[in-house]
């Protein structure tokens, strides 16, 4: 039977949007830029959602690579995604809140051919958890206390 971990992050606001956020030993801020209400302590919520993507590719590349003797000398990616900020604002319901499409273009610096580079690229998108989440309904509850 496979061992599952849990993964626990506390987080809690001000009186604006600056959340903090503890993960681990680490702290951090998600905030909004000072034109849309915030003190741009951190990057917006979707912003930290790329980056968590960005570093669970870039993580799951190394995993693989390390596992198949693959000489991975670095990873870049450039993430993109579109959504209606007026659903969130309250503005409009034409669109759902949420990114209409995300797409990620990676450069692999390895020496490997562009067809072992489609199949490396298929083996982390395959197991690289948070494109899992992405992909895939992840059953989610938000209660109160």
């Amino acid at each position: 039977m496979a061992k599952m971990k849990t993964i626990r992050i506390a987080a809690k606001s001000d009186d604006k949007f600056r959340v903090e956020v503890q993960a681990g030993k680490h702290t951090f801020y998600v905030d909004q830029a000072g034109n849309a209400g915030g003190s741009d302590g951190g990057p917006n919520p979707l912003e930290f959602f790329g980056a968590s993507l960005a570093g669970c590719i870039a993580t799951t590349a190394r995993i693989v690579a390390n596992q198949k003797n693959i000489r991975l000398h670095g990873i870049g990616m450039e993430f993109a995604g579109d959504f209606d900020a007026g659903r969130m604002l309250g503005k409009g319901q034409d669109n759902r809140a949420g990114f209409t499409g995300l797409r990620v273009v990676l450069e692999i610096d390895a020496d490997m051919t562009a067809q072992q580079k489609e199949a490396f690229v298929e083996e982390i998108r395959l197991r690289a958890p948070v494109i899992d989440n992405i992909s895939n309904p992840t059953p989610l509850i938000v209660s109160c206390r």
